[in-house]
């Protein structure tokens, strides 16, 4: 029987990292997108290449991803980051079927396309004033700069409508009970 594909998802400051860690003290593994992300675009001589022939050859200095052009590219338009996505994403991908693991966790999962890959999506919502001051607080930025990047992604309420399942992660909502009832869910 072929693995089901599962993608945990939602937009910056809603807790999908917490989430996630309560699922791993259940012995579930999953694959953490923005970290693998991180270590491809060191690590994979075809981000590499296709970083070099976008942005040109300042994207790396001394062999070391160069975080500053690459996110100064991407924030000059939405099609740059489109195109830089369109770079990553692939082999982020491909490194996760790799990984032979059924679960990912993606902020981006309906932005970049991936969705189309999962047979199941899990959204973590959270309020938009609760995401601002989470993001604020562990970021060290301010509201204006949280905003910016909220309103970067895709709205809350589209990717609560496209996912399957929503764990609202408010910090009233008893977060193992609505896990739990998931869980038991997907067995069935």
């Amino acid at each position: 029987m072929e693995k089901r594909r599962i993608a945990i998802t939602g937009g910056i400051g809603s807790g999908k990292s917490y989430v996630c860690r309560l699922l791993e003290k259940r012995g579930i593994v999953v694959y953490d997108c923005d970290s693998n992300a991180k270590r491809l675009m060191v690590d994979s001589p075809v981000i590499r290449k296709g970083l070099q022939q976008l942005i040109g050859e300042e994207a790396y200095i001394d062999g070391r991803l160069n975080k500053p052009v690459i996110a100064s590219f991407m924030m000059q338009s939405d099609e740059n980051t489109l195109a830089v996505n369109a770079i990553v994403h692939p082999a982020v991908y491909q490194d996760y079927l790799a990984a032979e693991t059924e679960w990912m966790e993606s902020a981006i999962l309906f932005d970049s396309g991936l969705y189309r890959h999962f047979d199941i999506i899990i959204c973590v919502s959270a309020p938009e004033e609760v995401r601002i001051q989470r993001v604020m607080q562990r970021d060290g930025i301010s509201r204006e700069k949280t905003l910016e990047w909220i309103n970067k992604q895709w709205p809350q309420e589209d990717v609560i409508a496209g996912s399957d399942y929503e764990i609202v992660n408010d910090g009233i909502m008893d977060l193992d009970k609505q896990i739990d009832n998931i869980l038991h869910q997907l067995k069935d």
